[in-house]
């Protein structure tokens, strides 16, 4: 092979890692914030009680909900 050959074959296989990395990293990331939500419901409890508010069960399980909702849309 030339050269020339040698240089488009890297390039094309550059571009290609770059794209599946890309598209597995995305996909990794997705599953980790599902499995692992960045606030959990004793989070929640906590800033309730910082601001005051005493945190009743119904009221936390209505903001994880609202939140899991959002992140699905």
């Amino acid at each position: 092979m030339t050269t020339a050959a040698w240089i488009f074959v890297v390039i094309i296989a550059l571009i290609v890692g770059m794209i599946l990395g890309f598209f597995i990293a995305r996909k990794y990331i997705m599953n980790y914030f599902q499995e692992n939500p960045p606030i959990s419901p004793e989070m929640i409890r906590v800033m309730m009680a910082q601001m005051g508010q005493k945190p009743s069960e119904k009221k936390v399980q209505q903001i994880v909900h609202s939140m899991k909702m959002v992140n699905k849309k």
